[in-house]
């Protein structure tokens, strides 16, 4: 074992050794086989394997099953203030790397794969919109919303949308709101992405009021829609359906079960002077519908919530995928084209491949793959975490 470690330590299983060392940064409870005992909630903690082998450093929660969350395997850092102060700044250097100008909507911090474990957030325009999924994360946001703050310019706020389970499994309480005493009054922020205006309900919109991940995957939708007839499913804010409408679609029809949805998209659209149609409705409901009245569309757009949260769900789920999908392949004519998306990291990217390919059986309809993507690069992924590779965009033709 290493000598002068002022950190408290456990030992593992050498099961969890070989994942460790294969790059993911998390240890569960059942692999802790000793410690130094009593370890105080959310502190540091150095992890050896059961022959002392220094593994790596890491924050503890005792009432989580992932128990250790890695920072990592430098026996010569501290993991002080500086540590945090630092993580924000290559985070924050890797976006004006590889987003440039489009960090004013953006993902800044996407938790392990920016060495901050648990840790989620956004930006829109002026604000940031964080949430916290980690107990000692959560005791060291000060520190981590303070450099935010002194290497961006323009923020006037930061809200917390710490609302999600894995707050509860974490010991955390459920909260929102604004950070500090500083901030703006309005939770409806303005901002721009692709070229295209929102507004995003920060306090009550999913996830942190948008979905930043489908950038790209839009510009994907715009690029093909020219002189198509659109359905986007799911439209949430509408995002799909006007990078469509501004790639010169002949119409596009946007589709949610959530009035208020619509509402927002309806007046996303009125604000970039496009004209879109809106319909209310289940996605399973509705496309059958529509197939049933003759509707025609050529280009659909498929982007449900996760249909997964959890591995036990997993058959359900991708019957449910199976079945929209086909819908919309028996709604589409040939040569026509589906954006069809998940966001689940429950669904990996081979069974979603295969589940497209028996929808199409279902469907009695040929398909071929004309794009395949993933998140935008602001929420990089880390080969080791398969978490982090959740989102999976498929662009298809019927054949």
């Amino acid at each position: 074992m290493l000598k002068n470690r002022q950190f408290p330590y456990v030992r593992i299983t050498e099961k969890q050794e070989r994942t460790v060392r294969a790059g993911h940064p998390w240890i569960y409870e059942d692999e802790i086989t000793e410690s130094s005992g009593e370890i105080e909630n959310g502190s540091l903690v150095d992890v050896y394997s059961r022959k002392d082998r220094y593994l790596g450093t890491g924050l503890i929660s005792h009432a989580s099953k992932i128990r250790i969350r890695l920072l990592g395997s430098d026996a010569n850092e501290t993991y002080g203030d500086p540590f945090f102060e630092r993580k924000v700044k290559y985070a924050l250097q890797y976006r004006r790397d590889i987003m440039k100008e489009d960090m004013n909507a953006c993902r800044l911090i996407h938790g392990e794969a920016d060495g901050l474990p648990g840790l989620t957030v956004d930006r829109y325009g002026p604000v940031l919109v964080s949430e916290v999924a980690s107990y000692g994360i959560d005791q060291r946001k000060d520190v981590i919303y303070k450099a935010l703050k002194e290497h961006l310019e323009g923020i006037e706020g930061i809200y917390e949308r710490n609302e999600g389970e894995l707050r509860l499994k974490e010991g955390l309480p459920q909260y929102k709101g604004w950070y500090g005493e500083i901030h703006p009054q309005n939770t409806v922020i303005s901002f721009t992405e692709n070229g295209i205006q929102y507004e995003a309900d920060i306090e009550n919109g999913q996830k942190t009021g948008f979905f930043l991940d489908q950038k790209y995957n839009r510009l994907a939708v715009r690029r093909a829609a020219e002189g198509k007839t659109v359905l986007d499913c799911c439209t949430h804010t509408g995002s799909f359906a006007l990078n469509a409408a501004k790639g010169g679609a002949l119409s596009v029809t946007a589709a949610d079960i959530s009035e208020t949805a619509l509402a927002m998209t309806r007046k996303n659209a009125e604000r970039n002077g496009v004209s879109l149609k809106t319909i209310q409705g289940d996605v399973f409901d509705l496309l059958p519908k529509l197939r049933e009245e003759h509707a025609f569309f050529d280009f659909i757009v498929l982007d449900p919530p996760a249909f997964t949260k959890s591995s036990k769900t997993f058959r359900s789920a991708r019957a449910g995928y199976r079945q929209i999908n086909a819908m919309a392949m028996r709604l589409l004519p040939r040569g026509g084209y589906l954006a069809t998306c998940s966001c689940s990291h429950f669904m990996p990217k081979e069974e979603f491949r295969m589940m497209l390919k028996d929808a199409a059986l279902d469907a009695g309809v040929g398909i071929r793959i004309v794009e395949e993507r993933g998140a935008a690069p602001d929420h990089p992924v880390l080969p080791a975490v398969p978490q982090t590779e959740y989102l999976k965009f498929f662009l298809l033709q019927i054949i």
